[in-house]
């Protein structure tokens, strides 16, 4: 089957897509977008979180056909484009998981980086204020990491929130 979907803006076509494939293995396989990871494939680890339709969701579990028409956005989509012609560069919560040293393997980070976008817009960007230590946990319970102990991505959290607090106060 063909499956239609906008990632990160951009219209895409998988093609001779199996009904049974996940979303996930369609964005590293078919679309060429290998950001979101393959990690627990039962929607327990967090490592493929994208968000469909504008609501974070794990991307393994979400059958390639419920994507026809729908709207993804991966990690990648976090960057930032400078300008026609250019490459993407790092967006600002991305920077500040690079800089608190919240990156280790690396199997947990784009599900990390996608919910705390997700977290940061639903706080600072809706003028609420950054998170806690509290709602950054809650936030980040369904993301697994094994390698960092957790407080540097708090860390990163905090240095993104501070960052966007200070972006928007910019704009305003």
């Amino acid at each position: 089957m063909r499956v239609n979907v906008n990632v990160n803006g951009e219209d895409m076509t998988a093609e001779n897509v199996w009904p049974g494939e996940s979303l996930l293995y369609v964005l590293r396989e078919r679309l060429g977008l290998p950001g979101s990871k393959n990690a627990c494939e039962q929607g327990e680890c967090g490592s493929c979180t994208v968000y469909f339709d504008g609501v974070t969701a794990c991307s393994c579990m979400i059958a390639a056909g419920q994507a026809e028409g729908r709207a993804v956005r991966t990690v990648e989509g976090l960057a930032q484009e400078p300008g026609k012609g250019s490459d993407r560069t790092l967006g600002a919560v991305q920077d500040a998981f690079v800089e608190a040293g919240a990156v280790q393997c690396g199997f947990c980070t784009p599900g990390l980086l996608v919910q705390t976008d997700d977290l940061l817009e639903r706080t600072v960007g809706a003028g609420k204020g950054a998170p806690d230590d509290a709602e950054i946990r809650e936030a980040l319970a369904g993301n697994l990491c094994r390698c960092t102990g957790y407080e540097k991505i708090i860390d990163a959290v905090h240095m993104a929130a501070a960052r966007r607090a200070e972006s928007g106060a910019a704009h305003e």
